[in-house]
């Protein structure tokens, strides 16, 4: 079957990114000329000119938007992706425009112009698009624009993938029935119905638009058997992968020579990622060492002043590659804290200074490793260090431990302020720490710094001792 549903909703976006574009073309113009905001350096070319770019605008923007993707309209589609689709589409038609206008001597030429008309393109799209699928969202969550599928299978993987579903409800894919080889399967929030050999005939009586194929590992030879089935179809089929234990990593495919390989752990710094995540964390611990240095001097005085022995506190940590570094502390503990050789803090732990209880409650007692961070040895944000004893113990208990150090390590991270620190379960910060490798981005770490300067002054810091 051909999936009609979505053809209104295409043409409503090739309208509104006319619009849009024709919008953010003369406000483009109007800003630049007659707001008065920006200083004229030339004669302000006439209106007329902006006019006659119109149609090379419109025309170059639909072929940019359709050749980034705008326009492959899918229930799934996240935000995350239509942004990055919208901004290749915006460049790619700036670009376009400008070397137009360049190569027919057009007469209209401003680049403070065209750089506007990127920023305002970007903004119309956007908006225009996030509003449309808000609206469509609240009326699939109200019963409207459903889109029927068949879950081949019946085990956890399966359920989990109906649950999803009932949970997203603005992507309106109701699941009818799970198929099954043997209907008499224990049923679960849908009947079970089958065979395999029946999904041709299931589809067509059921209106079906999608399949999703969730069988666990040791059958995956059935999934060639579905789409052996569905050979003579068009349904949409996807395969839900079954890797529980890389539950919480962002599985990539490539192609070569048309060979397709699946990365089922891959790390996102890498090329202009690096540099970005570098110079981050260099300016912000830059920033935070000369605003906090007073509180600094201060935290130096009172340790000094409350028991004997040094201010700082240096401890072997492992790193990016499970390279061990000094991590620098202030000192929390009595200076012979350790005499009975290494061992994770408890709550309550006799070891921890008064003072010392306070700084670690509050995190201040990590505010040296900033230095560290300024050194390269961390990062603001990433899995916390652990000592070496403890890596080599865990990599031998703990599945894809390791895992872990495909990043530098951070001062704060996302296992952190979601209360896993401490002596907590490992396996869950093990969870959220691969979560944070695998969806890393910039916006993502100023999200947990403000979350963890947040949980520092107001919030209850769980395991903190």
């Amino acid at each position: 079957m051909v999936n009609r549903s979505s053809q209104p909703l295409k043409v409503w976006f090739v309208v509104w990114d006319v619009l849009a574009a024709v919008c953010a073309w003369l406000g483009a113009y109007w800003i630049r000329f007659d707001s008065g905001l920006l200083e004229l350096y030339h004669d302000q070319p006439n209106f007329d000119l902006c006019l006659g770019g119109l149609p090379l605008v419109v025309f170059l923007g639909l072929v940019c938007f359709r050749y980034a993707g705008l326009y492959d309209v899918h229930r799934m589609t996240r935000f995350r992706e239509e942004g990055f689709a919208v901004a290749k589409g915006v460049a790619l038609c700036t670009l376009l425009v400008a070397s137009m206008t360049f190569a027919l001597r057009y007469q209209y030429e401003s680049r403070i112009a065209f750089a506007l008309f990127t920023g305002l393109a970007f903004l119309f799209l956007l908006s225009f698009r996030r509003l449309t699928w808000f609206a469509v969202g609240r009326l699939r969550a109200g019963g409207y624009n459903q889109s029927h599928a068949l879950i081949v299978g019946t085990g956890r993987l399966a359920r989990r993938t109906a649950r999803s579903f009932k949970l997203s409800s603005w992507m309106g894919i109701q699941t009818v029935a799970y198929v099954e080889d043997d209907p008499g399967k224990v049923a679960c929030d849908r009947p079970v119905v089958g065979p395999i050999a029946d999904l041709p005939r299931l589809i067509e009586e059921l209106h079906i638009e999608h399949v999703f194929i969730a069988l666990p590992m040791n059958r995956y030879a059935d999934a060639r058997r579905v789409f052996d089935a569905l050979s003579q179809t068009v349904v949409d089929v996807r395969l839900v992968a079954d890797v529980p234990a890389l539950s919480a990593l962002t599985l990539t495919a490539s192609t070569v020579h048309g060979m397709t390989f699946l990365g089922l752990r891959e790390s996102p710094y890498h090329g202009l990622n690096v540099v970005v995540k570098r110079a981050m964390d260099v300016v912000l611990a830059v920033v935070a060492l000369v605003i906090l240095a007073p509180c600094l001097g201060l935290i130096a005085l009172l340790i000094k002043w409350k028991s004997p022995g040094p201010i700082f506190y240096r401890q072997e940590r492992c790193s990016l590659n499970g390279t061990a570094f000094p991590m620098l502390k202030f000192r929390s503990m009595d200076i012979d804290a350790e005499s009975a050789g290494p061992k994770m803090t408890a709550e309550n732990d006799p070891r921890v200074t008064g003072l010392g209880r306070f700084l670690r409650a509050t995190n201040l007692d990590e505010l040296p490793q900033l230095w560290n961070v300024v050194r390269g040895d961390m990062s603001l944000v990433g899995p916390r260090p652990e000592r070496p004893i403890f890596v080599r113990k865990f990599t031998k208990t703990i599945p894809n431990y390791m895992a872990r150090h495909a990043v530098k390590c951070g001062m704060t991270g996302w296992a952190q302020v979601n209360g896993w620190r401490g002596n907590s379960s490992l396996r869950k910060r093990i969870q959220y720490d691969l979560y944070y490798i695998t969806h890393w981005n910039p916006m993502f770490d100023i999200r947990i710094l403000l979350l963890t300067v947040w949980r520092m002054f107001f919030g209850l810091q769980k395991h903190a001792y």
